[in-house]
């Protein structure tokens, strides 16, 4: 007779329970074709469940073609229902590997990775309450499908925005909203590559979702070294132009520096002669802690530039609303490319971005931030030194996360997984490094997500690991 548990405290359905079971016995040929299954009224009773149950499962069989009906006789397992071969996907996520570039907080550790917010201090009830009066008061025409540059309410704040925080100059037209800064990169890697493999000089270290942004869109990569200033602008390649030029002047990422005025002339300058742009990732500069935020490269020459930001740091990663502002000649090309990318960013979140820019809470919210930020900072960088004293921190006092450099000390793999064991995660900044062997001594410590007493506590257990 056939039999299979069921859960109750599960929170997944009886009805899936069982129709997965089945679907499982068939396509593994535990159950055989031209079988004859058990009445809905036997397979209740042996199962433990109701007949309206198993009634439904068998009519979803059916409609899929697992089952056939056969007039005063029964049900049967139909002809072809299962795989030739022996291996079947049973639907179990757990048999599923890691998704690439999933990088998972563990169960009970201390994880200094960057770039992470502070999750419970989004916005909640302000957020839902315009979200409600969007959802209600909004005309139908922002339900349907929409222009793929974006809604002008939100290209309208963010061009007032970008002028007066960060120096950027240019008109709402120019702005393209994208889901999140890596579609951004993506699409305009597509757009200078012009159907050919683009060729794209970056900062080394840089961060390793862009490096993976790029070349899966299939460029090849230039590195170009880094130091506590950001991009040496005269390492740039002079006997192979490249497409375009990949930096993160405000704050790079991850040793921290911020590009002086002398050197993004020399950048602009190259771009100029050697005829290819500059893309600017600008994703955490309205978090400077001492003081005034540096303005961007784009606003040097915007016709050289594309500036590209994202709301994931400041608000959260959750939205997927980030943004390219281009060259005006260059407009039309990107909304095609994220016309056929994904038609258009959502329209209701992204009104609702406007309404939260325009009502002043998305000033209000950063400056609340970056007191929160600023404490958490000085909690690592004073753990550190009371623990790690002979530790020297990189970086300017800005953004999410520091570098820390301890002489004398390899972050291997092998001394990585040591750190792990005491339920602490750091990343080596080898990890980021295109060329190795420069930043052995070197850790990327993020703050952003984590509490003060978090922070003192991975920094003792970091100490601990390395001595």
């Amino acid at each position: 007779m056939l039999w299979f548990p069921v859960d109750r405290t599960s929170t997944t359905s009886l009805t899936v329970q069982v129709y997965e079971q089945l679907r499982k016995r068939i396509l593994q040929k535990e159950l055989r074709e031209g079988e004859r299954l058990l009445s809905s009224r036997e397979l209740a009773s042996s199962i433990g469940v109701s007949r309206n149950i198993i009634m439904e499962v068998y009519d979803r069989l059916l409609a899929e073609g697992y089952l056939e009906v056969r007039p005063q006789s029964g049900t049967y397992i139909a002809a072809g229902s299962h795989f030739p071969t022996a291996a079947v996907d049973d639907g179990c996520e757990e048999t599923l590997p890691p998704a690439a570039g999933s990088k998972q907080l563990a169960e009970g550790k201390i994880d200094f990775r960057a770039a992470h917010p502070a999750a419970d201090y989004f916005p909640r009830a302000i957020w839902g309450r315009l979200a409600k009066e969007v959802c209600t008061h909004t005309p139908e025409r922002a339900f349907g499908y929409a222009s793929p540059e974006g809604t002008p309410e939100l290209r309208e704040m963010l061009a007032r925005y970008l002028q007066l925080a960060r120096g950027v100059r240019c008109h709402p037209d120019q702005i393209v909203i994208t889901s999140g800064a890596t579609q951004a990169l993506h699409l305009i890697t597509d757009l200078l590559s012009k159907d050919k493999q683009a060729r794209i000089a970056v900062e080394d270290p840089v961060t390793d979702e862009m490096r993976t942004i790029f070349t899966y869109a299939g460029a090849s990569l230039i590195p170009v070294p880094v130091d506590d200033k950001g991009i040496r602008p005269e390492e740039l390649p002079e006997h192979e132009r490249p497409d375009f030029i990949f930096v993160i002047p405000s704050h790079q990422f991850p040793l921290g520096g911020t590009l002086p005025i002398q050197r993004r002339i020399q950048l602009i300058e190259y771009a100029r002669r050697m005829d290819c742009f500059i893309v600017e990732d600008d994703y955490d500069s309205e978090f400077t802690y001492e003081g005034a935020p540096v303005h961007s490269l784009q606003g040097l020459d915007p016709e050289r530039v594309i500036y590209v930001g994202t709301f994931s740091k400041i608000l959260s990663p959750a939205l997927r609303i980030g943004y390219a502002v281009l060259p005006i000649q260059y407009v039309e090309a990107y909304r095609r490319l994220k016309w056929f990318a994904d038609r258009h960013t959502s329209t209701l979140e992204q009104l609702v971005l406007a309404r939260f820019m325009d009502e002043g809470c998305f000033d209000r919210h950063i400056r609340r931030m970056r007191k929160i930020y600023r404490k958490r900072r000085e909690t690592l960088v004073s753990a550190l030194r009371r623990h790690l004293p002979g530790a020297r921190i990189l970086g300017e006092s800005a953004g999410m996360h520091l570098v820390v450099e301890i002489p004398g000390v390899r972050f291997t793999p092998a001394r990585i997984r040591q750190i792990r064991e005491q339920n602490v995660l750091v990343y080596a900044v080898e990890d980021y490094a295109i060329v190795k062997g420069r930043h052995e001594s070197r850790i990327v410590m993020g703050y952003g997500a984590l509490p003060p007493e978090a922070i003192q506590e991975g920094v003792a257990c970091l100490a601990k690991a390395l001595w």
